[in-house]
């Protein structure tokens, strides 16, 4: 069985692998000249900036990946756990630590409100169970039929699916800080916390039960690993050339055409790229789709767009955690802004990651190196980007400067800024979100573009627009539905 498989972000290259696993014959192509997608490096003057995913969780889920082929996993890769996850900076320039030690957690929580430790605890306790359910049940579960679903839909709704993330915390927790904090996750996968199905407060329970890793030398050294495996295990690999049309006979996949007008045949063709380009620009404008597709197809509402800043400073900040999440003055009207409004907005919250407080081989001798992370609207917005960019360079390392890095402008040796139109030009994303498709109830499951198409025979989908979702646990998973439906 021959299979191709486009793309190489942690779902692409995890479904190269376990398709070799049954058997296959496997080719694997990236149009970069490195692999990654999302989590690609970029090294810069002795810096080393990982490109997307900095926050390992659920690490069985990459280990696995070697124990198909009987190896090691502690050959390929070293995670190291965190005992700090995030520090959080409120509004007020108050900071909590946010970790796995319970006794921490609840002591911090009881200095803010005392009444909302106990609330914590139910929290806690019921993000369990939506993690039983959704992720330990269901995260690879194949949706394609919509009996699955159905069958489905008196658990979720007693688990209250119809919930927000915001509104299921909100019930339990009193405190604005501590609503915000603990609601912050679906940003971690595209989504907006007021609207996204509280089935994704599984994350929440998640990170309790794994931790939070950080992969020694990056997230990078995880792909580096894992391309290393593929190598060993007769995977065949073609870089820096793009697939630039999957070919059909009627509905049936018959091969893939590069860039190079290689052709390829192949019995199925897995895509790791995001599911509304691979229709829209790869398959004949997508002439054979039923109405119902396209109904469903132009519906689709997409995650929030990313403005990635990446810096080494000649100095070593000591007093920055890990990773750092800092709110605003506004929550709720900043989200509005970005996911309704499309617009820019000054009072921005921001994810600032400091791998160098962990793993000095990230920066040259005596420095340290970041990204810091700001939602903003998708492309949809039409903000132009050659204007804005510098704009919001310039708010950040200002809003960083007065938070929590002083005289930070002058010790700022090496920097460079990726926009929505990055994702939208070289990952292919539509309307250049971050993450794909929102996690809404709306979206999520059935709702979503099919692991198995609707419309090719031999055409699959894995990565962050189909089942279960983005963020690297989902798109693993979306791997392993795979393996359950070819």
């Amino acid at each position: 069985m021959n299979s191709v498989v486009i793309g190489s972000g942690f779902g692409g290259i995890a479904a190269a692998l376990r398709l070799k696993a049954k058997g296959h014959n496997v080719t694997l192509i990236e149009k970069h000249p490195d692999l990654g997608g999302r989590a690609r490096v970029f090294k810069k003057n002795g810096f080393i900036y990982d490109g997307g995913p900095t926050v390992i969780t659920a690490p069985y889920l990459i280990n696995e990946l070697f124990e198909l082929f009987k190896k090691d996993p502690k050959n390929y890769i070293k995670l190291s756990p965190l005992k700090v996850w995030y520090q959080f900076i409120f509004e007020d320039n108050s900071k909590f630590n946010y970790s796995g030690n319970e006794n921490e957690m609840k002591k911090q929580i009881g200095e803010i409100c005392k009444d909302d430790v106990a609330g914590y605890e139910k929290l806690v306790n019921f993000t369990r169970k939506i993690f039983d359910k959704g992720f330990t049940e269901l995260a690879d579960v194949p949706f394609n039929k919509p009996l699955v679903m159905i069958q489905q839909l008196p658990a979720l709704l007693k688990l209250k699916s119809y919930k927000s993330v915001y509104s299921l915390v909100s019930s339990y927790v009193k405190n604005e800080k501590l609503r915000r904090m603990l609601s912050m996750h679906p940003l971690l996968v595209g989504g907006n916390p007021f609207t996204t199905t509280s089935i994704y407060g599984l994350i929440l329970y998640l990170e309790k039960k794994w931790g939070i890793h950080y992969s020694m030398g990056g997230t990078g050294n995880i792909i580096k690993g894992l391309e290393k495996l593929m190598n060993e295990v007769d995977i065949e690999i073609i870089k820096g050339h793009e697939v630039k049309k999957i070919i059909s006979n009627g509905n049936k996949i018959t091969g893939v055409q590069l860039d190079n007008q290689t052709n390829i045949e192949t019995n199925n063709v897995i895509c790791n790229a995001d599911p509304p380009a691979v229709y829209e620009k790869m398959l004949n404008g997508n002439s054979n789709s039923s109405l119902i597709f396209k109904w469903k197809k132009n519906r689709m509402e997409y995650s929030m767009g990313l403005f990635v800043y990446y810096f080494g400073t000649k100095k070593k900040y000591e007093n920055v955690e890990h990773h750092t999440i800092k709110f605003g003055d506004k929550y709720k009207e900043h989200l509005d802004d970005i996911f309704h409004n499309k617009k820019l907005n000054d009072d921005i919250s921001y994810y600032l990651h400091r791998p160098s407080a962990t793993d000095e081989s990230m920066a040259p001798e005596g420095q340290d190196c970041f990204y810091v992370l700001v939602p903003v609207p998708n492309n949809q917005s039409k903000i132009d980007w050659s204007i804005e960019g510098e704009k919001m360079r310039d708010l950040v390392i200002d809003k960083m400067e007065k938070d929590l890095m002083p005289n930070l402008r002058k010790n700022i040796v090496e920097d460079f800024y990726l926009t929505p139109d990055y994702f939208e030009k070289d990952l292919n994303t539509k309307y250049g979100s971050g993450f794909s498709i929102q996690p809404k109830f709306s979206q999520s499951a059935y709702f979503r573009f099919h692991n198995k198409s609707e419309i090719y025979d031999g055409l699959y989908f894995v990565g962050a627009g189909t089942h279960p979702g983005a963020g690297v646990p989902g798109v693993l998973s979306s791997a392993k539905v795979l393996d359950k439906i070819l």
